[in-house]
C-alpha cells in the first residue's frame, strides 16, 4: 500500500513505485487522500475502512511504502489499532521527529491556515504529534534525503536536510534500518536507485549499504 505526502497534491506521486512494485509482483494500492483539509484522525479511519477491505488473513501480509506525512498517518494509525498482517514498512523523508518548517510555520497565522490541519501539528516539541506516537513495534526501513533545492528552508533547520525535514528527524526508535540518500524531500520517490532499496527492504528486510541510491 501506498500513501502520499502532505504536500503532494495526487496520489500520481507515487506512480513510479506502483509501477515498479506491480512489476515486481506485487498487488499495489495508491491511496489517495486529502491531507491539506482532513484532520489526521479522518484519514486514520480512512485508512481502517480501506484495510478492512482488504481483510486481516496471515496469507495476505500488507507492506507499506510511505512519503513523508504518510508515514506519520501509519504511524498513528498503528499506535492503536494493530495489524495482525502487517509486513514491512519502507518510509521516504519522514518527519518522524517533527519538522522545525512546522514550528515556524505554525506562528505565522496566515500560512498556518493555508497549511490545512495537519501540517502545525508536525512540530518538534514534546507536544508535537511525532513525538507522542512513541517508538514503532514493526519492520521498518526508512530512506532520507541530504539534498534540497529550496536554500532558505535549509537555513531554518539545522544540519543535513532534504529541504523539507532534517535528516536526524527522519529517524525513529525502533526502525529496523535508515539510509541517507542525494535526493530532495519532494522527489525521493522519483529516484531509480530509492526505488531499487526500497523493493529490497520489502524483499529482505535491509538495505544495501554498499552503495550509494
Amino acid at each position: 500500500m501506498l500513501q502520499k505526502g502532505l504536500i503532494n497534491r495526487t496520489k500520481h506521486s507515487m506512480r513510479r513505485l506502483e509501477e515498479a512494485l506491480s512489476r515486481r509482483g506485487y498487488t499495489v494500492i495508491n491511496v489517495g487522500y486529502r491531507a491539506g483539509r482532513r484532520p489526521i484522525e479522518n484519514l486514520s479511519d480512512d485508512l481502517g475502512a480501506r484495510l478492512a477491505e482488504i481483510g486481516e488473513s496471515p496469507e495476505r501480509r500488507v507492506h507499506f511504502v510511505t512519503h513523508s506525512f504518510g508515514g506519520i498517518l501509519l504511524r498513528y494509525y498503528l499506535r492503536d489499532r494493530p495489524l495482525p498482517n502487517l509486513g514491512r514498512v519502507v518510509m521516504l523523508s519522514p518527519p518522524n521527529g517533527g519538522s522545525e518548517l512546522a514550528d515556524l510555520l505554525r506562528k505565522l497565522p496566515l500560512v498556518r491556515r493555508a497549511g490545512g490541519p495537519n501540517r502545525p501539528r508536525l512540530g518538534t516539541d514534546p507536544a508535537g504529534l511525532p513525538a507522542r506516537l512513541g517508538p514503532v513495534d514493526f519492520d521498518l526501513g526508512v530512506i532520507t534525503g541530504d539534498r534540497s533545492i529550496n536554500p532558505l528552508f535549509s537555513w531554518l533547520i539545522p544540519g543535513p536536510d532534504d529541504g523539507f525535514v532534517a535528516v536526524e528527524r527522519a529517524k525513529v526508535r525502533g526502525m529496523t534500518d535508515f539510509l541517507v540518500v542525494p535526493r530532495t524531500h519532494t522527489f525521493i520517490m522519483n529516484s531509480r536507485q530509492v526505488i531499487e532499496q526500497t523493493l529490497k527492504f520489502l524483499r529482505d528486510g535491509s538495505f544495501d549499504h554498499s552503495t550509494h541510491a
